[in-house]
């Protein structure tokens, strides 16, 4: 009798700051997103550190079944903020090489509150998926209205000209983490083809 190979699960790349920020709500989002992930047995991919919603997110992650991959540059593993207890951590050379791998590994991609990191994460997986590099879904998971004073630029953008609605739609927003994961993964692309090397 002959078996097919598991199928990978659903990996959902998660961007969020390396701090706590002011607000309780940013850390219980933190914790309820990757308890849904893990719960769902799926897969978060992350930047690979302990601090901050994106150790929350990890451990959360992992406390709740799921597998939990980072990416984190030496210079920053140097710095001893690398997170030990991962199911895969990988130390590369770049921040071009720790992006590209996590985009790689990644079926949809999430970005939670953070600072200049994450707004660079989202909008150039954002701008990959525009110019055609992937058709993986994107996603915004606000708290406490963190999102929303980005959200009123880029619709001003858009009526200013300088972006189109068609580009809108390609970022899905949400509050809550369990309807934002439904979305994304009724949104997954139906081929697997990206090209990342173009980047």
């Amino acid at each position: 009798m002959t078996t097919s190979p598991a199928r990978a699960p659903f990996s959902v790349c998660v961007y969020c700051g390396s701090r706590l920020g002011k607000q309780p709500a940013y850390l219980a989002l933190a914790e309820a997103l990757g308890t849904a992930i893990g719960r769902r047995g799926w897969q978060l991919v992350y930047g690979g550190g302990r601090a901050g919603l994106m150790g929350a997110v990890a451990d959360a992650t992992l406390a709740a079944g799921g597998r939990v991959v980072g990416v984190i540059p030496e210079s920053l593993m140097t710095l001893e903020v690398g997170h030990a207890g991962l199911s895969e951590l990988h130390v590369v050379g770049t921040m071009h090489q720790r992006k590209q791998m996590m985009a790689e590994r990644s079926d949809a991609f999430i970005a939670m509150p953070g600072g200049i990191g994450t707004f660079e994460e989202l909008f150039e997986v954002w701008t990959w998926r525009h110019l055609g590099y992937h058709e993986r879904p994107l996603g915004l998971l606000d708290a406490a209205g963190y999102w929303a004073p980005l959200l009123a630029f880029l619709r001003h953008s858009v009526a200013q000209g300088f972006m189109g609605d068609d580009q809108m739609a390609m970022l899905h927003t949400a509050a809550d983490a369990e309807s934002l994961l439904n979305t994304l993964f009724a949104a997954r692309s139906s081929t697997a083809a990206a090209d990342f090397n173009k980047i």
